[in-house]
């Protein structure tokens, strides 16, 4: 029988192997999970655990309480998804069951086709890996900032690896809305400066690739006192 698949880059959900969602009800519950996917195949000690479901605030019992709560999951997920090991608990699933493990290989993949000449593998390697993302990455855990903030700079990554493949393929037009937006997001990210000016550029806008290159030459002045590095 195929593994169930568990998302964290987004909301937590767990899927059957047919697409069905199975319920994980309740904020701590979906919170538990979480830690647990983020380290699946490896035993979460309960001092951890108990961190980052409850944080500043665990209960009076909280290893009771953790006891109770794994209970309750693998009453949801099947009695053998959640195993018992010394000192914690371990989620019984293979790195490629957890959609933040096959987002991380898929941008291998297609980081390494691109640099081997083969931007159309490496397009549609890294569209795969993208798809994977439904939502801000650990929605579920109380207290995610610099755990998810580390996994959008990887997204970030993927989507200026992605762009580079669209310009290599000849796509530039096609990429201009999205790196427009992203430079909007990320106004001091001067790789991603340089794809748009690129883009414009093999678009044929020269014009407006110079105009845009000034105005990022008094961003990057203004706000780092620096100039715009060579590429």
């Amino acid at each position: 029988m195929d593994p169930v698949r568990y998302r964290i880059l987004g909301t937590t959900q767990v899927l059957r192997p047919d697409g069905r969602p199975v319920p994980v009800g309740g904020a701590r519950l979906r919170a538990l999970l979480t830690v647990l996917a983020l380290r699946a195949g490896r035993t979460v000690p309960v001092g951890l655990l108990v961190d980052e479901v409850w944080g500043d605030e665990p209960p009076a019992d909280a290893t009771g309480a953790l006891q109770a709560l794994v209970g309750r999951l693998r009453r949801a997920l099947g009695a053998d998804a959640i195993l018992s090991a010394e000192g914690g608990y371990r989620l019984a699933a293979a790195p490629d069951d957890i959609d933040l493990n096959r987002f991380e290989r898929l941008v291998g993949d297609g980081t390494r086709a691109l640099a081997d000449g083969a931007p159309a593998k490496a397009a549609g390697v890294l569209d795969d890996a993208l798809a994977l993302w439904h939502g801000p990455a650990l929605a579920d855990l109380p207290d995610h900032t610099a755990e998810a903030a580390r996994q959008e700079t990887r997204r970030l990554d993927a989507l200026r690896t992605r762009h580079t493949a669209a310009l290599a393929l000849g796509h530039a037009e096609q990429s201009l809305p999205e790196l427009t937006a992203l430079c909007d997001t990320h106004p001091l990210d001067e790789p991603l400066q340089a794809l748009r000016l690129r883009a414009l550029r093999d678009a044929g806008r020269t014009a407006e690739a110079l105009v845009a290159y000034e105005d990022v030459r008094r961003l990057l002045a203004d706000r780092l006192g620096s100039d715009p590095g060579p590429e």
